[in-house]
Formats: structure tokens, sequence, C-alpha cells
């Protein structure tokens, strides 16, 4: 994961659930921080076979509840922006955000189009490939820092923020 230090993200444009493109190549100025997570769970339906067994696959939507509801401290802590990016559809990533009430988008990579271009950790659940959970900064379009293993999603949100109150006065 350190490999990524110092680089740019790959130009890929995708969609996001409020219908912006979003670069990852050039997301803006300051701090951008992209929580990619596995998948989020629907209510009534099973999970894909295998997919309990990874380690740190377990509590998206808690991570987004939490990020949801701190929202506007990572912002104050030094977060420009956050993205959250799954391999899940953009429909079903709309009806997330709007099910959970998100401040924040959601960016859709059904194609895993990120992985294809930078290498980043994926697992397989059943008959699904999807992402591994890791946390990545991108600083003035360049990553900062990347969080990878998560084992507890639910808390990781507050190392984010502890990361980014520590360098919240420090330029990019």
């Amino acid at each position: 994961m350190a490999a990524w230090v110092g680089e740019p993200l790959p130009a890929l444009s995708f969609y996001a659930t409020d219908g912006r493109r979003v670069d990852l190549s050039a997301p803006g100025p300051g701090r951008t921080v992209v929580f990619v997570y596995p998948l989020t769970g629907r209510p009534g339906v099973d999970l894909p076979r295998g997919l309990l067994e990874v380690h740190g696959a377990r509590s998206s939507t808690e991570q987004a509840v939490w990020l949801r509801d701190h929202h506007a401290e990572l912002l104050a802590a030094g977060a420009a922006r956050v993205f959250g990016l799954s391999a899940q559809s953009t429909g079903y990533q709309r009806e997330l955000v709007h099910g959970l009430r998100l401040p924040y988008p959601l960016i859709p990579d059904p194609k895993l189009l990120l992985a294809a271009a930078t290498g980043l950790p994926l697992h397989s659940a059943g008959d699904l490939t999807l992402y591994q959970r890791l946390t990545l900064v991108v600083c003035d379009d360049v990553v900062e820092h990347v969080f990878h293993p998560i084992p507890d999603p639910a808390a990781h949100a507050m190392e984010v923020m502890r990361w980014l109150t520590k360098r919240r006065t420090k330029a990019c």
C-alpha cells in the first residue's frame, strides 16, 4: 500500500450518486478521503457466500452511518470532501445514500476499474469480486496516506479523523 503514497490516482471518471462526475486524478484542492469498502447489504437479502469470513468485510453500513453522523467533524478535521467507493451498482448506491441520508456521495465502480488501474486489493465472496476495505487520503491530487488493512470498520473513521486532525495545519 505504501507504493501508492506520493503517486496520483489514475485519470478515471465516475458518476457519483449525486450525479456529479468525479475524476479521481483531480478530485479538487485540499484533502479528499475515499473510503473503499466491499459492499453494503440489503435488508432481507443474504450476503454473498463467504463474505463474512473475509477479515474486515463486516460493518460497511455501520461505517457509512458513522461517517454520516460525523461528516461535519471530518470536514472540520481537514477533509475537503469525502467519498465512499465500492463495486456495487449506481442504483443500489443511490438507494443507500437516500435510505441512510448520507451527506456525502458514493462512487459506484462495478467494473473494478480503479483496481485494474492501481492494483487495489480485491477478494472474492461467492461469485462476486469485491474491493478490500481501505481508505485513501488524496492531497491535492496525490495519494498522501493509505489505511489498510482495516480490521474494525466502525472504529476506523475515528482513526481517519485523528489522522486528519494531526495534519490539519499542514498544507498539502
